[in-house]
């Protein structure tokens, strides 16, 4: 037996290389060179290790809309598989490559299937005759997984953990080199007469950043930002004024210890941290990923607890989680203490001392006096766990969550939100599943709410056949469920009043050829924002194809259609009758990625959308961009440029595109009105262990003379911006 396990390797290499000897010489040796031999000199590494990590963000962050999205976590994470790949031979393989998001389930499983039935991989290579993978599945992991005999780490000590750690110090700097409204001069009588005219503090944002890593059992850290126009001292003329004293120092500080693996202990967070458990609807805070070409990815992967260190000042959770493992169970407990930002009623407090609470904010800015009047202003306590049996092939867990604010909840709600959370106290309490048979895997959540709201979503991913994969989701969420941690896949922003259906397929028509869909069909059972009617409908299509002939490019060409109900514009809501209709969206995009040599890559891409809204004008839009890198594996200098032309109606036809920036620093902005965008991100290291980033880039507007509105407004057709960004380690 042990001779089979020996020699069907052997042969399935032998047969795959001669078969794919392009992809087995170019592609796995190509990257041995690269990851392998090219470790001898650490800044070429790198470069390359910050290069590979990027395009797979890039990968997985394309479809999103959001443009304030955080992939700090993901970008850990890639960098800590790439400087330490997952071991194939290594027990439970499928929870570290699970959370790699470059795979799907059941490639996953059948890696897993493969070693369980011909033995431990003897070389990368036998990756080839995995049935479910193709040459661009492997490509994509190669740099985050290796095959050796080391299966068990050693069991290390405290002091060498802290020996053998690696230091990490960013500083940052970015400002607006435009004068802002909020910059302006103003007299004391003006200011009086309007508390929020102006910022307390600079044009500048500074960010500062210190963290330990030993591998990816301990971690800890700091992390400190002022924000544009907040004080990062105490402004003496608004003490003066409005009795009022503001920062001193960065206005927000974030610290964490975190351990994994290490004892007892399979996670321990103290500080600041994110719990992420389920399908997000009982219990998620952090990244987040919809609806995307990636149709196997629906299912979402909990990652349990990880520390935080991104500059979110609200959505993350402050004290300390532990988990426990006891054969197959786990055992995961948290809980949290922390003031956040909120809206004081004028006449706030009450007889008890209580204080009433009108709105929560979630922006995190306090450049003005009233955004300082409501920083921090309500405590809020988080407790909650979970019990869950977990296996290769299945997990059932079950969630509760208790959270409550000191004050009295009062929110200002309208018919379209009257039933949403309005209370100093809601308990969450929910159960998850998710079961793999073959070429099968369920999973789904089910969860409720203090006041009876009930949520619930199930899905199922199959595998026809190697080259064809369907997926199928249904969601129900209550108009009456009430979660502010609740981040599972939807149409809207909150997992409330929506019903759904979501399905999607993955064709891989050869080995070039890849052809991705999903359908989503959506119904609205009460009103929503500018939507004043009940029983309204939606449906979202997207459809891609893939070209990819090599790993030195790729071409793909996508549309998408969403018809989304809205209210007509212009309407008498005295007579009309009919008075919502829809706005009918469709995208179109070329994309072009071709590696031209070792050293500079290009991408090209065109995009045009068209939006209709009854009672207004059809509108369009146009982007078209070339972005050029400059990578050097062995040189000092790196550099990244764009030059984009757009043209759009109004913010309706709006186009998004994701754009490379300084390290931990991501932006998916979105493109509008009429002109051009450049930018220009160049890398250079000083000396080993300091590197210096520096971005400038800048907007000119043809139609427009005066940019964004508030204390925001710029006056004239430039918006440029410079940032800068030093990296210590040690």
């Amino acid at each position: 037996m042990k001779v089979k396990f020996l020699i069907y390797p052997l042969i399935t290499c032998i047969f795959s290389c001669i078969s794919q000897n392009l992809f087995c010489q170019d592609t796995i040796k190509g990257y041995q060179y690269k990851i392998g031999h090219k470790q001898k000199r650490n800044y070429g590494k790198e470069l390359q290790k910050q290069f590979i990590i990027e395009q797979s963000i890039e990968t997985i962050a394309e479809n999103s809309e959001d443009e304030d999205i955080d992939y700090t976590t993901l970008f850990d994470l890639l960098s800590f598989y790439y400087e330490h790949p997952i071991n194939l031979n290594k027990k439970n393989i499928w929870e570290d490559l699970s959370q790699l998001r470059l795979l799907n389930q059941f490639q996953v499983n059948a890696i897993s299937d493969h070693i369980s039935k011909h033995g431990k991989l003897i070389t990368i290579y036998e990756l080839q005759s995995v049935e479910l993978l193709n040459q661009n599945d492997i490509r994509n992991i190669i740099p985050f997984v290796v095959v050796n005999t080391n299966i068990d780490a050693p069991n290390l000590s405290f002091s060498e953990m802290v020996k053998y750690g690696k230091n990490d110090l960013f500083i940052r700097y970015s400002r607006v080199i435009e004068q802002t409204e909020g910059q302006r001069e103003i007299d004391d009588s003006s200011w009086l007469q309007s508390r929020n005219a102006v910022q307390l503090g600079s044009p500048d944002n500074i960010y500062m950043r210190y963290r330990f890593k030993y591998l990816n059992n301990i971690s800890f850290g700091i992390t400190a930002e002022k924000d544009v126009g907040e004080s990062f001292f105490t402004n003496k003329r608004a003490e003066n004024l409005f009795g009022i004293t503001s920062n001193k120092g960065f206005d927000f500080y974030s610290a964490h210890f975190y351990l994994k693996d290490v004892g007892k202990f399979k996670a321990l967070a103290l500080g600041d941290y994110h719990i992420q458990l389920g399908q997000g609807l009982t219990f998620w805070s952090g990244l987040a990923f919809g609806k995307s070409s990636d149709i196997m990815g629906i299912k979402r992967n909990p990652i349990g607890i990880r520390p935080y260190a991104s500059v979110d000042e609200n959505v993350f959770l402050r004290g300390a989680a532990t988990e426990l493992k006891w054969k197959k169970f786990n055992f995961l407990a948290f809980g949290s203490k922390k003031a956040i930002d909120a809206n004081l009623e004028s006449d706030s407090t009450s007889t008890d001392g209580d204080v009433t609470i009108s709105s929560f904010q979630s922006s995190g800015t306090h450049s003005t006096i009233g955004e300082l009047e409501d920083k921090d202003a309500i405590e809020e306590s988080i407790f909650g766990g979970e019990i869950s049996i977990t296996d290769k092939n299945y997990t059932f867990g079950i969630i509760s969550a208790v959270s409550s604010y000191k004050g009295n909840v009062n929110r200002n709600l309208f018919p379209y939100s009257q039933f949403q959370f309005n209370s100093n106290f809601n308990w969450v309490t929910g159960a998850h599943y998710n079961w793999i048979n073959r070429n099968f895997n369920i999973f789904g959540e089910i969860s409720r709410s203090n006041n009876n709201g009930i949520a619930q979503l199930h899905g199922i991913l199959i595998s026809l056949h190697p080259k064809v994969s369907l997926s199928i989701l249904y969601r129900n969420y209550g108009k009456d469920y009430q979660n502010l941690f609740s981040n599972a896949i939807s149409e809207g922003s909150r997992n409330v009043n929506e019903k759904g259906i979501l399905s999607g397929i993955n064709f891989k028509l050869n080995k070039k050829w890849t052809l991705s869909s999903y359908f989503d069909q959506f119904s609205f059972p009460w009103l929503r924002y500018q939507v004043d009617a009940p029983n309204t409908a939606g449906v979202d299509v997207f459809s891609q194809l893939k070209y990819k002939p090599t790993k030195k490019l790729e071409i793909y060409s996508r549309v998408r259609h969403r018809n989304r109900p809205y209210n007509s514009a212009g309407r008498s809501e005295l007579t009309d009758l009919d008075f919502v209709s829809s706005t009918d969206q469709w995208n179109y995009r070329l994309n072009i990625n071709v590696q031209i040599s070792e050293n500079i890559q290009l991408r090209s891409r065109v995009e045009y959308m068209t939006f209709k809204r009854n009672g207004l004008e059809n509108e369009t839009g146009t982007l078209i961009l070339q972005d050029f890198i400059f990578k050097p594996p062995m040189k000092k200098i790196s550099l990244n440029a764009r030059f984009a032309l757009f043209d759009t109606d109004s913010y309706n036809s709006r186009i998004y595109s994701y754009e490379n920036d300084v390290l931990y620093f991501y932006r998916i902005p979105a493109y509008f009105n009429r002109g051009a965008r450049i930018y220009f991100t160049g890398r250079y290291k000083i000396k080993k262990g300091i590197d210096l980033w520096i971005r400038w880039s800048r907007w000119s507007y043809r139609n427009i003379d005066q940019i964004s509105s508030g204390l925001n407004e710029i006056q004239g057709n430039t918006k440029s911006e410079i940032r800068a960004q030093l990296r210590f380690q040690f």
